[in-house]
């Protein structure tokens, strides 16, 4: 039997990457989705291309309740659980001064806390079955560089890479490994005349990411050949955050 990797958030974006290039890899998947059922079923569709099998699974990765019942399921299908990719996010922009309670928890229930509990459930489930297994998170550029209306969302960011270092400690032992990855401005398929297309001219590569090449970077961390990583995170942006300013001349 192969391996199998469950990626949330699998239904777009570099989420739907991710599940493409574990196919082509080799793994079988298991995509969470939350809003978007139909685009689940097309990244389903193309995995299966790859030979491997592909199934959705329905999960708010904010609420803890609906992240155990996904496990159960998973589990039905995919008994063993070999990589788990915490993918699922949500980046609403809003000012501190006008950020609410409901802003601020919506945020980090899927980005942070969903993700922490998403992990403890995978790698419960990898001790259990003895898998040596490798759990990636999704960080972000935004740790190091500051933008606006970021004040919710960056600080979760920060949470998630500190975890990864604590958590990948304590599975050590159990010969799971944990890293993160950390992307910049990534083309997600943005339409022409988005204002944050502006962007792409002031960093120093003069453009963005590909999906391509943030889920090939994870593709690697999930190998054998990244088998002496742990506790680390890769952050990808072209440089973003390098320039002291961003209208630095190059």
């Amino acid at each position: 039997m192969g391996k199998a990797a469950l990626i949330t958030g699998g239904a777009k974006g570099i989420g739907r990457q991710i599940v493409i290039e574990m196919a082509k890899a080799g793994y079988d998947v298991a995509v969470n989705y939350h809003s978007r059922p139909q685009a689940a079923e097309e990244v389903c569709a193309i995995a299966r291309e790859s030979g491997v099998r592909a199934e959705m699974f329905y999960a708010d990765m904010g609420s803890v309740e609906d992240i155990r019942r996904m496990y159960r399921e998973v589990a039905e299908v995919f008994p063993e659980i070999d990589v788990l990719v915490n993918n699922a996010g949500i980046s609403s922009e809003v000012y501190f001064l006008d950020a609410t309670e409901e802003d601020f928890d919506r945020m980090t229930a899927i980005d942070w806390k969903g993700l922490y509990f998403s992990s403890q459930m995978a790698a419960k489930k990898m001790i259990e079955k003895g898998t040596k297994g490798v759990i990636i998170n999704l960080s972000s550029n935004q740790v190091d560089g500051c933008w606006p209306r970021a004040t919710i969302y960056a600080p979760t960011k920060a949470a998630v890479g500190k975890f990864t270092k604590n958590a990948a400690m304590e599975l050590i032992p159990y010969g799971i490994r944990m890293a993160a990855v950390a992307p910049g401005y990534t083309d997600v398929g943005w339409e022409e005349g988005d204002i944050r297309l502006n962007a792409a001219k002031r960093l120093p590569m003069r453009r963005f990411a590909t999906t391509e090449e943030i889920a090939k970077a994870i593709v690697y961390l999930a190998s054998d050949s990244a088998g002496y990583i742990t506790g680390t995170t890769l952050t990808i942006d072209g440089g973003a955050t390098l320039p002291v300013t961003a209208e630095n001349d190059f």
